[in-house]
Order: C-alpha cells, then structure tokens, then sequence
C-alpha cells in the first residue's frame, strides 16, 4: 500500500491548538496514511507523540531546525 502524505501547518500556535489540529486532521484521514506536522511550539516534540500513542497512531520521526519541529505522523486504528 501506497501512504498518502498530508501537511498540516500548526506554527505560531501554542499548546494546545497543535494537538487539536493533529487531532482534527487525523479524523478525516485513513489508516496508513501520513501527516506531516510543522510546529514552532516546542511543547510539541512530546505532546504531539503522547496524544499519538493513546490514541494508536505512530510517530515516524522528529526533526528540529532552527526552532522549528516537523513531526511525521502515521494514522493507525485509533480514528476512522
């Protein structure tokens, strides 16, 4: 199977608007498929994960660059 791979732009938002708009995305998108996360809140790196694992997604990396997080994000069980 082909992952489909979606950016969500959540810079300039603090917490907890990241992880509400991970969430919102997520519920619209397949199992399998991918959601690229851009966020400048550094509360991010470890709240964004904790919501994916209670909820049965899998963070496939974190990048940092310059004060810039990028999170990818497969959609798992846990929605849809």
């Amino acid at each position: 199977m082909v992952s489909v791979r979606q950016q969500l732009d959540a810079r300039h938002l603090l917490c907890p608007l990241p992880v509400i708009r991970v969430q919102d995305r997520i519920g619209r998108m397949a199992r399998g498929e991918q959601l690229e996360v851009f966020c400048t809140d550094p509360g991010a790196a470890s709240d964004v994960p904790a919501w994916c694992r209670i909820n049965g997604h899998r963070v496939i990396w974190i990048r940092e660059r310059e004060g810039e997080l990028a999170i990818l994000i497969e959609v798992g069980g846990g929605e849809r």
